[in-house]
């Protein structure tokens, strides 16, 4: 039986205010979202009194009275301790991984080194957009699962690896790649609010999105405009 508790979701990408309208906001309890960062302040949680605070996908660092006072819930895209640390997504990719773990984890001061309350399975297929998309839904799930059982979080187990956030420029791309390799780094860039893959060439710069990998080829869209000059 779940819990009639209060809680609140934070999550700055329409994905989340989506799934959280669609899917979270009928579970059992109160709830209220937050998208921006002057939402989150200590006086305003205080007020709330939250069993939980969830975060389907946060950009800022979360206030360290918050994260102490109140049980925080992250879900990072990776098999913890593997993993840990900035463009989750990305880094799997790149490395070739076609599925990951998404992991519930309670946040610490240590980046996304926090006790586990659990993991699920996660296809890494499709363009970024697609797979946040799938990966707050698969929140959204395991967020049902917590209020209901209100899991003991375990210790990570094993030697952390730590992933490194990428930088805008790592978006260009380089040499070395074969049709598969490139057709995923499109594809791993290919989201709303995400620096895609490009190639600047005599003062254009080319963006490429909705890449599909074909018998022998590429097809993608792509946007052009211009550069301050040539490359």
């Amino acid at each position: 039986m779940a819990a009639q508790g209060t809680y609140l979701v934070a999550g700055c990408k329409p994905w989340n205010r989506r799934c959280f309208d669609e899917a979270i906001s009928s579970y059992p309890g109160e709830w209220e979202f937050v998208a921006q960062l002057e939402e989150l302040t200590i006086d305003a949680v205080r007020l709330l009194n939250p069993r939980y605070v969830f975060f389907l996908h946060w950009s800022w660092k979360v206030p360290e009275e918050i994260a102490s006072n109140y049980e925080c819930v992250c879900f990072h895209m990776t098999d913890v301790p593997y993993g840990r640390g900035g463009s989750p997504l990305q880094n799997l990719i790149i490395r070739g991984h076609r599925s990951t773990k998404l992991t519930a984890l309670r946040m610490v001061p240590e980046m996304d080194a926090g006790p586990v309350y659990m993991k699920e399975g996660l296809s890494l297929e499709g363009n970024a957009e697609e797979i946040y998309i799938r990966a707050t839904r698969l929140s959204a799930l395991m967020i049902r699962k917590i209020i209901e059982h209100n899991p003991q979080p375990l210790p990570q187990e094993g030697e952390g690896v730590a992933f490194a956030r990428r930088t805008p420029d790592e978006s260009r791309i380089g040499p070395g790649n074969n049709l598969l390799r490139l057709h995923d780094f499109i594809r791993m860039l290919d989201a709303d609010g995400y620096p895609r893959a490009f190639l600047e060439h005599a003062g254009f710069r080319y963006e490429f999105h909705r890449a599909a990998l074909l018998d022998g080829r590429i097809e993608a869209d792509v946007t052009i405009t211009p550069t301050e000059g040539p490359e």
